[in-house]
C-alpha cells in the first residue's frame, strides 16, 4: 500500500512539473514573475491568464522578458498591411529574433479585427403640468475601415415641442440630417474622398439642402500613442462641393445652388488616464466659390464615456451657421445634447 502511495505521489509530482514546464512565464522588472498563458498584446499591454490570479493585463514597459514557446503576434503597419512574426518583449521593448522592432511605420500590435462598428444615442425630455413640452434627439453612426478604404455615415434627428398645454403647444425644432463619406487611401496618409449630405430644418426655413463633394485628405495621426496623454487621431480634408438649397422664403440676392470650396477636419482623443472616455471635435466649412460671403459652417465638440457594458453617455455641443438663412430666420443654431447610447 505504501509503495502505491509513493507511486501516486510521484505521478502527481511529474504532472505538476510538466504543467509548469508547459506554462508561459512573464518576468517583471520588479523581480517577480507570473506563470500562466500569454495572450494578445494590445494598446501596450499583454493579456495574461495567470495561474494564481486569473486574467490580468500587464504593461509592456514593466516586462523584462516573456517565455512563451512558439508565440507569434500580428504587426499592423500604417498602410494597414499586416505581418505575423515571433514577437516578444525584452526589457520593456518589442523584439523579433533578438533584435529591437523598429516601431516607425507600425500602427498597432495584434490589432482588433476590422468589422462594422457603430453607435446609437437617444436623448429625451418631457414636461407636464404648468408646461407641456417634449424633445427628442436621435443620433446614429456606422463606420468601417479596410486596408485601403474607409466608410463613415451619420444620421441625426431633432424634434422639440412646447407650450402651456397640449392644445397651444408649438413645434420649435424639426430637423434631420444624413451624411456619408467614402475614403480611399493611396498611401498610408493621403486619401481621396467622395461624400454627400442631405439635411432639412423646417423651423429654420430649410426645406432641404443637398451637398455632393469630392476631394483629398491627409491622415496626420491615426491612433498615435502619445506617452502619458493617450491616443490621437487627426485628419484634414480639402475639396470641392456642389450645394442645392430649398428655402421656405428665399433670402435676397442668393442663389439656391452654388459650388463651394470644402474644408473639414476631424479630431479624436482617447486619454490614457481613462480608457472608457473618447473625446471628439469635427468642423466643416463651405464657402461659395464666386462669393465667399455665402457659406455654411458646422462644428461639434464632446465626449462619450462608457457607463455599463457597451452602453455609454454622450455629451456634445453642435453649432450650425448659414450666412444666408431663410428670410426672417437667424443664421446661427446651437444644440446641446446629453443622451444614453449603445456602441458596438
Amino acid at each position: 500500500m505504501n509503495s502505491q502511495l509513493k507511486f501516486a505521489a510521484a505521478v502527481m509530482a511529474a504532472a505538476v512539473a510538466a504543467s509548469t514546464a508547459l506554462a508561459d512565464r512573464v518576468n517583471l522588472k520588479s523581480g517577480s514573475f507570473l506563470t500562466g498563458k500569454a495572450g494578445l498584446i494590445q494598446n501596450g499591454k499583454l493579456a495574461f491568464e495567470a495561474d494564481d490570479i486569473g486574467e490580468i493585463k500587464i504593461d509592456v514597459k514593466n516586462i523584462v522578458s516573456i517565455e512563451a514557446e512558439g508565440q507569434t503576434h500580428v504587426v499592423q503597419y500604417e498602410d494597414m498591411s499586416t505581418e505575423t512574426v515571433p514577437l516578444t518583449v525584452t526589457d520593456g521593448e518589442y523584439t523579433v529574433g533578438g533584435e529591437k522592432l523598429n516601431m516607425d511605420g507600425v500602427k498597432a500590435i495584434d490589432p482588433e479585427e476590422e468589422t462594422w462598428h457603430g453607435s446609437v444615442n437617444l436623448a429625451f425630455q418631457a414636461d407636464r403640468g404648468n408646461t407641456y413640452a417634449h424633445s427628442i434627439s436621435f443620433l446614429a453612426n456606422l463606420h468601417r475601415r479596410w486596408e485601403k478604404d474607409r466608410f463613415n455615415a451619420d444620421f441625426g434627428y431633432h424634434y422639440n415641442e412646447n407650450g402651456k398645454n397640449k392644445d397651444d403647444s408649438k413645434t420649435t425644432k424639426n430637423a434631420l440630417d444624413l451624411e456619408a463619406q467614402h475614403d480611399h487611401f493611396w498611401t498610408a496618409k493621403f486619401y481621396s474622398y467622395e461624400n454627400g449630405k442631405y439635411d432639412r430644418d423646417l423651423i429654420a426655413g430649410i426645406d432641404y439642402r443637398v451637398r455632393l463633394g469630392v476631394g483629398g485628405g491627409w491622415q496626420w495621426l491615426d491612433g498615435y500613442e502619445c506617452e502619458n496623454l493617450g491616443k490621437w487621431s487627426f485628419n484634414q480634408e480639402v475639396g470641392a462641393a456642389w450645394t442645392k438649397v430649398g428655402y421656405k422664403e428665399e433670402p435676397d440676392d442668393t442663389d439656391t445652388s452654388y459650388c463651394s470650396v470644402h474644408y473639414a477636419h476631424h479630431l479624436k482623443f482617447l486619454p490614457v488616464f481613462n480608457d472608457t472616455v473618447e473625446a471628439f471635435h469635427n468642423l466643416q466649412y463651405d464657402p461659395a466659390i464666386d462669393d465667399w460671403e455665402v457659406y455654411t459652417m458646422e462644428a461639434d465638440i464632446g465626449f462619450t464615456v462608457k457607463i455599463w457594458y457597451d452602453f455609454d453617455l454622450l455629451c456634445k455641443a453642435e453649432w450650425d451657421y448659414n450666412s444666408r438663412p431663410s428670410r426672417g430666420r437667424k443664421s446661427s443654431d446651437t444644440r446641446y445634447i446629453v443622451g444614453l447610447g449603445y456602441k458596438w
